[in-house]
């Protein structure tokens, strides 16, 4: 998993730096490399499937609101996801459906607990031939 993002040290914090071949293939990155910093994410089944929606001001805030989103999924409704369909990919909206299954421990383990998506350092953009985002994550 780790040829779609690195991650980069930040005080207190965990960067990571994700890549992809066009700005859909990023947002699927970003979300693949969440969940892979908070658990083994090929240990997560697709059972459950569930619809997403966030809107921003542009790509930057768009990426902070899908990734807050999925950690709202993971931390609230207890789901680890896996899989991560775009429907729609525009300047200020994203529709997807995301799959995966409930926590279930032991079989699940938590690697690190993630607070919350920062704007600390935050960038997307393109590159001569991918796409590249930086977020720094809270834990």
């Amino acid at each position: 998993m780790t040829d779609i993002y690195k991650t980069f040290d930040h005080t207190a914090d965990v960067g990571i730096e994700i890549y992809g071949k066009d700005l859909h293939q990023l947002f699927i990155n970003a979300g693949h490399a969440l969940f892979d910093l908070i658990t083994d994410i090929h240990t997560i089944e697709a059972t459950t499937s569930l619809s997403v929606t966030v809107e921003g001001t542009d790509q930057e805030d768009l990426m902070v609101r899908w990734l807050s989103e999925l950690l709202y999924v993971h931390q609230m409704r207890g789901y680890l996801l896996c899989d991560f369909i775009l429907h729609e990919l525009g300047e200020k909206i994203l529709r997807a459906t995301v799959r995966g299954e409930q926590y279930t421990s032991p079989r699940h383990e938590l690697l690190r607990e993630i607070k919350a998506v920062t704007y600390h350092q935050l960038m997307v953009a393109q590159e001569k031939d991918r796409w590249v985002a930086r977020i720094v994550l809270d834990v």
